[in-house]
């Protein structure tokens, strides 16, 4: 797994995938936050990073199915997956390699933006005037989030080997992963009879329910749960060649 690790992250910073994912993500960001006057920290009354991660998740759709499109996608087209899998890895192993890597490189691109916090924390008035706890379980609801939108965005890249069809497709399940039960439970047939289960079934409810700065154990499994379940079925993907 560890081989597989560092020969992907390896070739995200080889090339310009890296840092093109992790400018791309700062910039928008960064634009959003300090220079639209709309989305912008600076034109809050009170110190807060609320619009942060409302818009976090948002550029995340997008951009952790860029990141993974090519993870097998791209081997496959190639055929290298066939050198690949003749290693003595075994298919979990070459998952979970793929994974940590994506999911590494999200995190570094996260990183950057506790600035954000420092920069909040110091105009605060008085200075540190923030709910950090609510910020510290909004910056953990990031983190789950992205696992499960890489391991989604690994089940996707399985199923093609066009890069453009992976990243369509990976854009199409994260985005009805994270709003689509919301959209469900505001309908009106739904309205009172069983809105609150159809919304705890999609992400934005658990990730709402973090950025509280409560940890619920609940929250949490639902995270490794979905996660584990696309890495399983990426696995039953790959089985596939052997058949």
């Amino acid at each position: 797994m560890l081989a597989i690790f560092r020969k992907e992250i390896n070739a995200f910073f080889a090339s310009l995938i890296g840092y093109i994912v992790i400018g791309v993500f700062l910039i928008v960001m960064g634009l959003f936050l300090f220079v639209f006057p709309d989305t912008s920290l600076l034109s809050y009354g009170y110190a807060t990073l609320g619009p942060f991660f409302t818009l976090a998740p948002n550029v995340l759709l997008f951009i952790i199915p860029a990141i993974c499109m090519r993870a097998f996608a791209e081997e496959r087209q190639t055929g290298a997956i066939e050198l690949l899998v003749t290693r003595p890895l075994r298919d979990i192993e070459i998952v979970l390699g793929k994974w940590l890597a994506c999911f590494t490189l999200v995190v570094i691109a996260l990183l950057p933006t506790l600035l954000y916090y420092y920069t909040v924390y110091q105009l605060g008035e008085p200075t540190g005037n923030i709910d950090a706890g609510g910020t510290v379980g909004s910056y953990l609801g990031l983190l789950f989030l992205s696992m499960a939108f890489v391991a989604i965005g690994l089940f996707a890249s399985s199923l093609t080997t066009n890069q453009i069809v992976s990243f369509l497709l990976a854009l199409a399940l994260t985005f009805w992963a994270y709003f689509g039960f919301d959209y469900l439970a505001s309908l009106d047939v739904f309205y009172g009879n069983g809105d609150a289960f159809i919304s705890g079934l999609g992400m934005q409810e658990h990730f709402r329910s973090l950025g509280r700065g409560l940890i619920d154990s609940r929250d949490v499994i639902y995270f490794l749960s979905l996660t584990g379940f696309f890495i399983l079925i990426t696995m039953l993907s790959l089985e596939r060649r052997k058949w």
